[in-house]
């Protein structure tokens, strides 16, 4: 049975953080979580830090993909989003705290931007996940 395939190209720098590429074969199916912010079960954006924002949105992403069938590791791609001038080595600490270290890690791509929608908002960090079909 085919696994998805984590690629680092020997000519890119190697990160413990990310994989520069995940291949997915056929026989997957996807899941797209749509962007999470940090904002707690009543609606209101948790704390007043990024770490306590990224927390918060990564335990609604882990709650996203178990919804459909998935687990945090069947994540391919993290696109995370952040607002200019949040503290992103909290946020990115955060997200090691999250991810189990012995997984080997997705595609991560990481943006800063002007502001969210939700008032308050340092982050918002979408998932691909994959799951055999």
């Amino acid at each position: 049975m085919e696994r998805t395939k984590h690629i680092n190209p020997e000519s890119l720098h190697s990160s413990p953080a990310f994989s520069w590429v995940v291949r997915v074969p056929a026989g997957f199916d996807t899941i797209h979580v749509g962007g999470q912010n940090g904002v707690g079960p009543d609606g209101a954006v948790v704390g007043p830090g990024m770490s306590e924002q990224t927390h918060q949105a990564l335990a609604n992403l882990r709650t996203c993909v178990q919804a459909a069938g998935a687990e945090v590791t069947d994540v391919v791609k993290w696109t995370i989003h952040y607002v200019e001038g949040a503290d992103l080595q909290a946020g990115l600490a955060a997200f090691g705290q999250f991810w189990p270290s012995e997984a080997a890690p997705p595609a991560i791509t990481v943006l800063k931007v002007s502001g969210l929608g939700p008032p308050g908002a340092l982050v918002e960090i979408d998932a691909v996940a994959a799951v055999r079909g």
